[in-house]
């Protein structure tokens, strides 16, 4: 739909705005350079469900392993999920080396410049389909993340509570993007959003929608969005157990491609329930094992996780079993380890292999 004129006013004043205070960030072409879709969609991936600051570093390290699409594509999977632990969210990681396969494989290395095309390819949905649209191909889409959405529900005054509100924040967006510099708006209202019209004390004297946001005139910004409450976080309790060899070397696992945490490294351990019973935890080995104090305590999306550690000494010969292996303890961290399991290997280290 093309924008009708109080759109364009709408857009050009955001645009303006944007033209002195953009942000500068690694992925994002500087004016007068064109962007590269690569870097656009390596950056959209890696920065779903996760702050810019965090992405940074991540962002860097994938570019100087794999500068073009068609290096990542050539990369062994378990590289890349080593390259992306502590990112979390790993079938993000799986999806962009099975994405980047495509790319090279199908479209001879570059990406479809459409949003059909995009959603067509692994891990990319209608909102990043719409990002690699109009920020690498300046083509017009809707570009809807969490930071639209809470600027739009602002303007708008919007008091259906989100999800439910979606289609009418992309409604109003599409009213507002422009069909010139798709790109440049789209990136301008996550700029908005995460500088000027934050979560909390939004800095609405300094918005270029100051004039026009109805939720800024009720003096209910901060209201906004509408969410529903928040259902109470299950629990879930398990066990790890972290055997060290004399030889330096560490028990470890690749967890299944599928489900949570697919395709990582991991400390051997019993499955996460709700009613987990310790003294019934099988270990991996027969051997001597202490329960280390405290417990580790790692958040997921969907549930909270305690973790009981045990510790043992092992042999320096005593083979792994079926489905495991040892690694060298010196270079545990350069696994794919997630973020729950480095939290389980430093609390080895400190209250066992101190001992």
């Amino acid at each position: 739909m093309a924008a009708n004129k109080s759109s364009f006013d709408a857009a050009g004043a955001l645009l303006r705005w944007y033209d002195r205070h953009r942000r500068v960030l690694p992925w994002r072409a500087l004016p007068g350079q064109t962007p590269d879709p690569y870097a656009v969609w390596l950056s959209e991936i890696m920065l779903q469900q996760t702050t810019v600051p965090a992405v940074k570093a991540y962002y860097e390290k994938f570019l100087a392993l794999w500068p073009r699409v068609e290096d990542l594509a050539a990369a062994p999977v378990d590289d890349v999920m080593k390259a992306w632990a502590g990112l979390g969210y790993y079938s993000r990681a799986r999806n962009l080396h099975a994405c980047a396969i495509a790319v090279a494989g199908q479209h001879g290395g570059r990406f479809p410049d459409n949003v059909e095309g995009l959603r067509a390819l692994p891990g990319i949905g209608p909102y990043t389909a719409g990002a690699i649209t109009a920020i690498a191909f300046g083509k017009r889409a809707v570009v809807v993340d969490g930071n639209v959405e809470r600027v739009v529900t602002r303007l708008e005054a919007i008091e259906e509570p989100l999800p439910k509100a979606k289609p009418l924040v992309v409604a109003a967006t599409d009213r507002m993007t422009p069909d010139e510099r798709a790109g440049d708006f789209a990136q301008a209202m996550m700029d908005l959003g995460a500088t000027i019209c934050t979560p909390r004390r939004p800095a609405c004297a300094l918005c270029p929608y100051s004039e026009i946001c109805k939720a800024r005139k009720a003096g209910t910004q901060e209201t906004y969005p509408r969410k529903l409450a928040k259902a109470e976080r299950p629990s879930r309790s398990g066990a790890a157990f972290f055997a060290h060899r004399r030889d330096g070397m560490v028990l470890v696992r690749t967890r299944p491609p599928k489900g949570l945490l697919g395709g990582m490294t991991e400390i051997p351990g019993s499955e996460w329930t709700p009613l987990f019973d310790v003294a019934k935890a099988q270990p991996p080995l027969d051997l001597t094992w202490k329960k280390l104090p405290g417990q580790v305590e790692h958040v997921f999306t969907h549930f909270a996780l305690r973790l009981t550690v045990f510790y043992a000494q092992a042999g320096g010969k005593l083979p792994a079993p079926d489905g495991y292996r040892w690694e060298p303890d010196a270079t545990l961290d350069g696994e794919a380890l997630p973020s729950v399991m480095r939290k389980v290997v430093e609390h080895a280290r400190r209250y066992g292999m101190k001992q």
